[in-house]
């Protein structure tokens, strides 16, 4: 152990003296800290010199736990989007996804008995107002589930999305009423929505030239003498 020696009386203090049989022990630990520092230089500096980053955009410094030279990271997922505006392929994907889901859990579990009062379409999927209904409830259904929703994700699930949304759906007035009201008897009929506006349908009547375009309120009416 160090030998801690008292000065005098001004306040200075005598070098610290280390025994001989101390030095050997506190040479080696300096050694060895050096020669741990030269290897993780050389192993740095041969990582930077490498051609080209690790399979699948991993970096090497990665393993090093280096801030900046962790390379890019996994693609982040597509955020979602309500189920009609997409288009083509991938709204066929996402219908496909969303019937699954309608038809091997929500149904089995929450559909209930077909009447008059809870009418059903074997072809909702055709229906766009039921469409974007169940897919919103899918999507609820989704983030609800998870376990950082906590332990009340799927009680504020059921609550607050599952009940108005089967309501608005299966409503005896609702986008379903003249479809299946029994299961003995299966029909299929899209109701017919509100006509356009007025403003609209004397916009798209109008012949051509009596829609032009408004002046600006500074354009000269006239030929300028």
């Amino acid at each position: 152990m160090p030998e801690s020696v008292s000065g005098p009386d001004d306040g200075e203090l005598d070098p610290v003296r280390i025994p001989d049989g101390d030095l050997d022990g506190v040479e080696a630990g300096v050694r060895k800290l050096m020669e741990r520092s030269a290897l993780q230089a050389r192993q740095l500096e041969h990582l930077a010199s490498a051609p080209s980053p690790a399979p699948g955009g991993a970096s090497p410094f990665a393993a090093f736990g280096l801030p900046g030279f962790n390379g890019p990271g996994p693609a982040p997922s597509p955020e979602p989007r309500p189920i009609l505006e997409l288009e083509g392929e991938e709204y066929e994907d996402e219908l496909d996804g969303l019937g699954d889901w309608v038809d091997d859990f929500l149904l089995p579990v929450y559909g209930a008995e077909v009447t008059t009062a809870a009418p059903w379409c074997p072809r909702w999927q055709e229906h766009d107002g039921v469409v974007a209904w169940l897919h919103a409830l899918w999507l609820a259904y989704q983030q609800h589930k998870d376990p950082e929703a906590g332990l009340a994700g799927m009680f504020v699930w059921h609550r607050d999305f599952l009940t108005h949304a089967m309501a608005a759906v299966r409503a005896p007035g609702g986008p379903l009423s003249a479809c299946m009201t029994s299961p003995d008897r299966p029909t299929h009929r899209l109701l017919p929505g509100p006509p356009p506006s007025a403003r609209t349908q004397e916009n798209s009547s109008a012949p051509a030239a009596e829609r032009e375009p408004e002046r600006e309120p500074d354009e000269p009416s006239g030929p300028v003498s």
